[in-house]
């Protein structure tokens, strides 16, 4: 079993990327091989509307015609068993380097049919961790909840299976004093971070360790 694992928060050791890294984990003990990218230090960009992935018997049909630093990348995820992509919330949405990737990633496997379609060959499982500072109900008062199922619903129906991990009420800095941030109540965040993150990165574990289960 492969499993790739893909970055998308500048920190590679806070909150994202330590939720990623347990995800891997769980892939690795049992007996999967695993990678961890940061996104940031990749050199890419999204989609450029070239549509060589739609022109009809181009050399480019169905995969992304792009070549940089992305590239080499989405080649690993067709030929692994499953891939992660982790991102934190920001102004509703996955940061902007996710969703290069996504556009990349996805929109050449989509056919431009009625019902669209998916060229992806065989299913590949994917999965998604999504961090945020908001708490739950507040995340899905705002819609950050409803953006994260819609990148579910567009994974699931490219590559045929998706699972979702959220990560609500994060501890977003290591000294809040330090912060204009007078909405946030240091005292609960540290709380939080050290009573519901740890089951948060339990529950990242175990979402890899059935992503690395074989398919039936």
């Amino acid at each position: 079993m492969k499993i790739i694992a893909f970055n998308g928060s500048a920190r590679k050791t806070w909150n994202t990327a330590t939720l990623l890294s347990k995800a891997l984990e769980g892939a690795a003990a049992q007996g999967a091989s695993t990678e961890l990218v940061h996104l940031y230090n990749v050199d890419f960009k999204g989609c450029v509307s070239c549509f060589a992935c739609k022109t009809k018997g181009g050399k480019s049909y169905g995969r992304c015609a792009v070549k940089d630093g992305l590239a080499p990348l989405l080649k690993k995820v067709e030929e692994a068993d499953a891939f992660i992509i982790g991102s934190p919330i920001y102004f509703a949405s996955v940061t902007g380097v996710v969703r290069s990737l996504l556009e990349r990633l996805c929109f050449p496997f989509m056919t431009y049919t009625d019902p669209p379609r998916s060229l992806v060959p065989r299913k590949i499982c994917a999965g998604l961790i999504a961090t945020m500072g908001a708490p739950e109900e507040h995340a899905k008062e705002i819609g950050f909840v409803q953006h994260v199922a819609s990148t579910e619903m567009l994974l699931k129906m490219i590559f045929g299976a998706c699972e979702t991990l959220c990560s609500f009420d994060t501890y977003q800095f290591e000294d809040y004093s330090k912060m204009a941030a007078e909405r946030f109540d240091p005292a609960a965040k540290a709380r939080r971070r050290a009573e519901v993150f740890p089951r948060d990165c339990e529950a990242a574990f175990a979402m890899g360790a059935r992503l690395a289960t074989p398919i039936p």
